[in-house]
């Protein structure tokens, strides 16, 4: 489905993606890790079409990513959920999901989708007229990600979801995108929860100053001692 080859992105003179490639299957839960600053949101804002590429190649579905407009890439399939949400925040819960089915298929099926939503996210169902600001950071990253499902994108692009929640609330929030894994949607996520991350992908990436520097499935990846003190961040048993 989707496969990035030699990606290459940089920030002036400075790289932030050196040689990255990588693919993810139809079907798939893919997830990236790294510590900060490995170049993680760089490498989903490039695929979704934010960021131009250096050099390398990306395609979808054999269509060449890096020739197509960033406002075609979800017409072509491809939605993201961006870091720290970007709500419009005195929008309503209604008005902000609306928005993520403005492309014309997506429109025409826009009753049926925000049903689907109050369905896959229930706290939202009485707020839909509640401006986004007032919700809660877990309910706001619901309307984030709710938006995003609005233009029934075939690849999901999920960046740093847990990010300022609470615990409980990301426990939640991962079982929700099982949910949506679990209902076709192909997904890859970029997240420091690294734990959490694994625990519901089933292939990785390990990302480290802009390069892979390990890749394989997530059991794997979990159980090498070499790896879990070097980037995972989660202690080696003893």
């Amino acid at each position: 489905m989707l496969e990035a080859t030699r990606l290459e992105v940089a920030y002036g003179q400075a790289r932030a993606l050196d040689g990255v490639s990588l693919s993810v299957g139809a079907g798939e839960l893919v997830c990236v890790v790294g510590p900060n600053g490995a170049g993680k949101s760089t490498l989903i804002n490039t695929i979704a079409g934010l960021l131009p590429l250096t050099s390398g190649s990306l395609t979808f579905d054999g269509v060449d990513l890096a020739r197509l407009p960033p406002h075609r890439f979800i017409g072509a399939g491809i939605a993201v959920v961006p870091e720290g949400r970007r709500l419009f925040a005195h929008m309503s819960v209604r008005e902000n999901l609306e928005l993520g089915s403005l492309a014309p298929p997506a429109r025409r099926k826009r009753r049926t989708s925000i049903a689907r939503m109050c369905e896959l996210f229930p706290a939202l169902s009485s707020r839909l007229e509640t401006p986004a600001g007032a919700l809660s950071g877990g309910q706001q990253q619901m309307v984030a990600i709710a938006r995003a499902l609005m233009a029934q994108p075939r690849l999901l692009l999920l960046d740093e979801p847990s990010l300022g929640l609470s615990p409980l609330i990301v426990a939640e929030m991962f079982d929700l995108i099982r949910a949506i894994h679990a209902s076709g949607v192909t997904i890859l996520i970029v997240e420091q929860n690294v734990v959490r991350a694994l625990e519901v992908a089933t292939r990785a990436f390990i990302l480290d100053e802009g390069r892979i520097v390990k890749e394989g499935d997530c059991d794997t990846l979990l159980a090498d001692p070499a790896l879990r003190r070097a980037y995972l961040g989660v202690p080696s048993e003893s």
